[in-house]
């Protein structure tokens, strides 16, 4: 099973490392803003939808957040509710910089794919060939299609290992997230590579580390000249020490029945080095481009990041061949390549400090809701749902 699943990877990339000289597509639309008539949308039954973020935050059951919705482009739904500082009675904006956590993950997903279409990574080969560290043992069978699918039999509940690498000769660039990455190696696999899926911290970050190694840039740096700057993402960074903590929003968690802060603007940063496991700094219009890039096969605004062929791979159930077909049956998302994907066709992801995406191609929508309240996930779904009960028939 597992080779006819490298043969079909290996066959779809060889199509699109043909087709990585075709032209941009005139037609992929950028956002803008429209009405909801424009692309067969309910305006009515959208405010339904908003109403009900609104009265949670009303119900003080989150404190805030940005909602967008966009359909073939066009966005209908962008707005702020609630508070970014509650205590201060500072509103949340539409252009307020959120701490991103595992919102991160498919944009260090889709670097890495890029460096696969110019042909620095390979997605089967093992990552021993770029981290040496883990030609040791089970390491040695981890490669990057594990990393990437979350596949790679890590069991380390830690973001990195503690503590952290101090400057020395022998790390003179410590710490850093190539110094820190050949420490998970040291643990090793609990399960066989490729056999089983847990969401891996670790994994994404060692994923990270072959970017650097791969481009010969740093990962910030690489993402930058890659995606952020292509698709005008101009809002997007991945060290919270340069974010303008002015537009951030305090992090707001319940505990016991009271809420308290678990992040502040003005607090350290978690790490001193930009990571690939979370740490992106964005906006919901920066990363509504990101989403739309992928609804328009990997262009957006004549900037082509990836070619179609690597968006159906990174949009692919790839976990879906390790499970069983009884334990099938009670699962409807499986993960692709730094994407949730569901069996409907649509993806998503969340952040642990509430912020959250569904891209639907087959409605051509995106559906966002931003906040900094992790708590009352039921809400995503809910609006989600709402969203497309706004669709009229025509609009299909």
């Amino acid at each position: 099973m597992l080779k006819r699943h490298s043969y079909r990877i290996s066959l779809v990339l060889g199509l699109a490392l043909s087709l990585a000289a075709c032209a941009v597509g005139t037609d992929a639309p950028a956002l803008r803003y429209g009405t909801p008539d424009e692309i067969g949308m309910d305006p009515v039954a959208l405010e339904q939808a908003v109403a009900i973020y609104e009265q949670a935050v009303a119900e003080d059951e989150i404190r805030n957040v940005v909602l967008l919705v966009a359909r073939r482009g066009v966005v209908v739904v962008h707005e702020a509710i609630g508070w970014r500082d509650v205590e201060n009675e500072l509103p949340l904006q539409r252009d307020s910089l959120f701490r991103m956590a595992s919102n991160t993950k498919p944009v260090v997903a889709t670097a890495a794919l890029n460096l696969v279409e110019e042909g620095l990574l390979d997605l089967q080969s093992p990552v021993s060939a770029y981290i040496p560290a883990f030609s040791v043992g089970e390491n040695a069978k981890i490669t990057v299609h594990h990393l990437l699918t979350h596949t790679s039999g890590f069991r380390i509940n830690s973001l990195f290992m503690s503590p952290l690498l101090e400057k020395s000769e022998e790390h003179p660039d410590a710490p850093s997230l190539q110094d820190e990455v050949p420490r998970f190696a040291e643990v090793g696999p609990e399960e066989e590579p490729g056999t089983t899926y847990s969401y891996s911290n670790p994994g994404f970050n060692t994923l990270g580390a072959l970017v650097e190694i791969a481009s010969g840039m740093m990962l910030e740096d690489y993402l930058r000249a890659v995606i952020y700057e292509p698709l005008g993402m101009n809002e997007s960074l991945n060290h919270e020490s340069r974010a303008d903590h002015d537009r951030m929003s305090k992090v707001y968690r319940r505990w016991d029945e009271e809420w308290g802060t678990s992040w502040k603007p003005g607090d350290p940063p978690d790490f001193p080095f930009v990571r690939a496991s979370g740490g992106m700094i964005s906006t919901a219009w920066d990363y509504a481009i990101f989403c739309q890039m992928y609804l328009n096969d990997g262009v957006y605004d004549g900037a082509r990041v990836l070619v179609p062929e690597t968006v159906v791979l990174a949009t692919t159930p790839h976990t879906r061949e390790i499970y069983s077909e009884e334990e099938l049956e009670e699962r409807d998302s499986f993960y692709g390549y730094g994407w949730n994907v569901s069996t409907d066709g649509s993806f998503s992801h969340s952040g642990s400090d509430g912020t959250w995406v569904r891209v639907d191609p087959e409605r051509e929508l995106i559906v966002m809701a931003f906040t900094q309240t992790p708590r009352r996930s039921d809400l995503r779904s809910a609006f989600f749902d709402a969203v497309v009960a706004a669709l009229s028939e025509e609009a299909y």
